[in-house]
C-alpha cells in the first residue's frame, strides 16, 4: 500500500506542476526576455546617456581623429615568387 501512496503523490505533484507551469510559463518567459533585452541594449549602447548632446558627439569624434596615428612608411619590398615544378 505504501508503494501506491508514493506513486499517487508523485503523479499528483507531476500533474500539479504541469498545470502551474502552463499558467506561469508566459509570465516567466516575459520576465527573462525583458532581462535579455536590457542586457543587449546595454551591450550595444553602453554610452547612450552620455552621447545625447550633439556637442559631446563632436568632441568624441575630434578625440578619435586626433588619437589616430598615420603610418606612411613602406616596410620592406615586394618579392614576386614563381612556382617551381
Amino acid at each position: 500500500m505504501d508503494f501506491l501512496e508514493n506513486l499517487l503523490i508523485i503523479l499528483l505533484v507531476f500533474f500539479a506542476l504541469r498545470i502551474i507551469l502552463k499558467w506561469a510559463a508566459p509570465y516567466i518567459f516575459k520576465f527573462f526576455m525583458k532581462k535579455v533585452q536590457s542586457k543587449f541594449e546595454n551591450q550595444f549602447n553602453p554610452n547612450q546617456q552620455s552621447r545625447r548632446n550633439h556637442k559631446d558627439d563632436q568632441d568624441i569624434i575630434n578625440e578619435r581623429q586626433s588619437s589616430r596615428k598615420t603610418n606612411d612608411k613602406k616596410v620592406g619590398e615586394y618579392i614576386d615568387y614563381e612556382e617551381i615544378e
